[in-house]
């Protein structure tokens, strides 16, 4: 069963899709689309494209618990996606993701500069490990 995991960003949009046994998270991308419109259209194509099964969304909840302005964009964003794929999308809580992929990055060699160009993708591998270890833990 392949799972993607997606980062959206106003900018660009992570992508990590499964192995084909639901263990790891890998082949990380980024569709750089600031457009939604357009951006609904890429992901759509890549979901049919490479047969995705589930999509797990980062949700950013606020660190409260409470749900703000990205979160019910990512919410629309996942009502979308399901509308045009008939794929089931899973809201994941993705909290310090970012913040992860940045120190991710920093401790691999990567210039901050360079953070822009990988980042989401790192972000989107990370919420899909982490939907991925916690269905393994049922």
């Amino acid at each position: 069963m392949k799972i993607l995991g997606i980062d959206y960003g106003d900018a660009r949009t992570g992508l990590s899709v499964s192995d084909p046994t639901g263990l790891i998270a890998g082949s990380p991308s980024v569709i750089a689309e600031w457009n939604r419109d357009k951006l609904l259209e890429k992901l759509t194509a890549y979901i049919r494209d490479n047969r995705i099964e589930t999509i797990v969304l980062g949700y950013p909840k606020n660190m409260d618990g409470s749900v703000g302005a990205r979160a019910e964009k990512c919410a629309a964003l996942a009502e979308d996606l399901k509308a045009r794929t008939g794929v089931p999308v899973v809201l994941w809580d993705e909290r310090r993701t970012t913040v992860e992929a940045h120190q991710i990055l920093r401790e691999a060699g990567k210039k901050t500069k360079k953070h822009k160009k990988n980042v989401d993708a790192v972000a989107a591998t990370l919420i899909l490990q982490g939907y991925l270890d916690a269905q393994r833990l049922r």
